[in-house]
């Protein structure tokens, strides 16, 4: 012991923990702990594992053996069988018909695509005029345009031939941004107040001077309401802005059997399109189809939809009789009612309610029905929000001297709105799918063009092919919106922070 010497250790670094024992951490623990718990957690995962396994055997080589240069199912058949293959799907619909599932009937750019692609054909053809002018033969321009669009690539058409939607989709996701992201600047709003005029222009052509117009009488009424709620006050403001709308969009004079003067819109875009004649070819209502189509109705619904619900829910809270009954009547019976009965409404019906001579467009009537249907149940779900506050953040509005508005919009109505973004979001999601109802009103959704589709002779007995297809695109933007909610939830949590 003496010849030992005794030496005081200090560590002075920490030893770096120790890994965990094998099967403590990572995949093993969670499998273990998830999926073989116990003795029934294990069956389950056995049986589970089983089911999956039965399904994918099935659809993954019926998918992943497709057949995608076909001009027939009877050709993809044909294909199948030299493979020797039991079974594999027909994917030669889809990239041969794709552009018909997502534009429909709408009127391809022709002029432009010969212009560029097909410019030496054209010139032996005579050129355009000759071609596509007004005095044209009918038959040599659709045999010269099923030429083209056999020489051409589907992206081509798709990039060249599709350009007024392409962009009018491009500048729609431009206009969203900065409503959906706050960090984008804010100047782009200026884009956003301009998109209905810009993208009305780009779908439906015509005269620019025709949105351009609109757009100075929406504007002309406002700085009229403004002007005079300085002298008079908010409600005759609001009195003489609604005031200038009818008399520039409407004829108040009308259910006297007058006239001429009233609306000022018509006389003012004619006198702008004498002076200078500008615009696009105009394509009516009818050749719009596809998922184009669910698009334009689903996007006006949503953003229509969620001011008009929010002033429903507040007039149903409304503490004036009249207002609070004309609320719950209007949310009671639109709820009340499916909504294929009042797309039937919008197509047959509502045409009984204008007034004589005056033309309804029908895409346009199946839009405002559906915006009023979803601004219904939009309404309920802003009222739950409103429901689920405290009643001392009213008290807190109240002690700060705020009116109503005021408390509203500083107060109330971002909270509530918050608390309701997960139902809002879903209703959105259901007027989106709810779009494909449409077919039942003559208008071409997606759905009613895999109809037309098989009832062509090349495809006619494919299915699942063009069902798969429709639904991945909706699938795309539902889960766009779904991940975008999410999103939201977590920036707006503010009491977790």
């Amino acid at each position: 012991m003496s010849n030992q010497s005794s030496v005081a250790f200090v560590r002075r670094d920490i030893l770096p923990p120790a890994p965990p024992p094998p099967g403590q951490a990572g995949v093993l623990l969670w499998i273990r702990e998830n999926l073989f718990s116990s003795v029934t957690n294990t069956l389950l995962t056995i049986f589970s594992i089983y089911l999956i396994w039965s399904v994918l055997a099935s659809i993954m080589p019926w998918t992943f053996n497709g057949i995608w240069s076909a001009g027939s199912l009877t050709e993809c058949r044909g294909i199948r069988d030299t493979r020797g293959l039991e079974s594999a799907a027909c994917w030669a619909v889809i990239n041969e018909r794709w552009l018909q599932l997502l534009f429909g009937f709408y009127p391809t750019d022709d002029r432009l695509l010969s212009s560029l692609f097909y410019a030496d054909q054209l010139s032996a053809a005579g050129g355009l005029e000759a071609v596509f002018g007004a005095g044209s033969n009918a038959t040599a321009r659709i045999e010269f345009v099923s030429a083209m669009k056999a020489d051409l690539s589907n992206l081509t058409i798709f990039f060249f031939g599709y350009w007024r939607p392409l962009l009018a989709v491009l500048l729609l996701v431009v206009a969203i941004a900065p409503i959906l992201y706050a960090s984008l600047p804010r100047s782009m709003l200026l884009l956003s107040l301009a998109y209905p005029f810009v993208g009305v222009f780009l779908f439906w052509g015509g005269s620019v001077w025709g949105p351009v117009t609109a757009a100075l009488g929406l504007v002309g009424a406002l700085y009229v309401g403004r002007f005079v709620s300085g002298r008079y006050g908010l409600l005759g403001g609001a009195l003489a802005a609604v005031m200038a709308f009818i008399l520039f969009f409407l004829n108040p004079l009308g259910v006297v059997g007058y006239s001429g003067l009233f609306p000022l819109f018509p006389h003012v875009k004619g006198l702008l399109a004498a002076v200078l004649p500008m615009g696009l070819p105009a394509i009516p209502s009818d050749q719009f189809g596809g998922f184009m189509l669910a698009i334009i109705i689903g996007t006006a619904g949503i953003v229509l939809s969620l001011p008009i619900g929010i002033l429903l829910a507040l007039g149903r809270q409304s503490t004036m009789p009249f207002i609070r009954w004309v609320c719950v009547a209007f949310i009671e019976v639109i709820r009340g009612v499916p909504l294929i009965v009042w797309l039937f409404v919008a197509s047959t019906l509502l045409k009984y309610f204008l007034p004589p001579g005056s033309s309804f467009d029908a895409l346009l009537r199946v839009i405002t029905l559906v915006t009023l249907f979803s601004s219904a149940y939009i309404a309920e779900v802003v009222r739950g929000g409103l429901a689920a506050l405290p009643k001392g953040q009213y008290e807190a509005a109240d002690s700060l001297g705020l009116d109503y508005w005021k408390s509203m919009q500083l107060i109330v109505l971002p909270q509530a709105l918050k608390i309701s973004i997960p139902g809002i979001v879903n209703t959105f999601i259901g007027l989106f799918k709810d779009t494909t109802l449409v077919v039942f009103v003559g208008l071409r959704d997606p759905l009613g063009l895999t109809n037309a589709i098989r009832a062509t002779p090349e495809w006619n007995g494919i299915y699942w092919e063009l069902y798969i297809f429709v639904a991945l695109l909706f699938f795309t933007f539902c889960f766009f919106m779904s991940r975008y909610s999410m999103y939201l939830e977590r920036k707006l949590q503010t009491d977790r922070r």
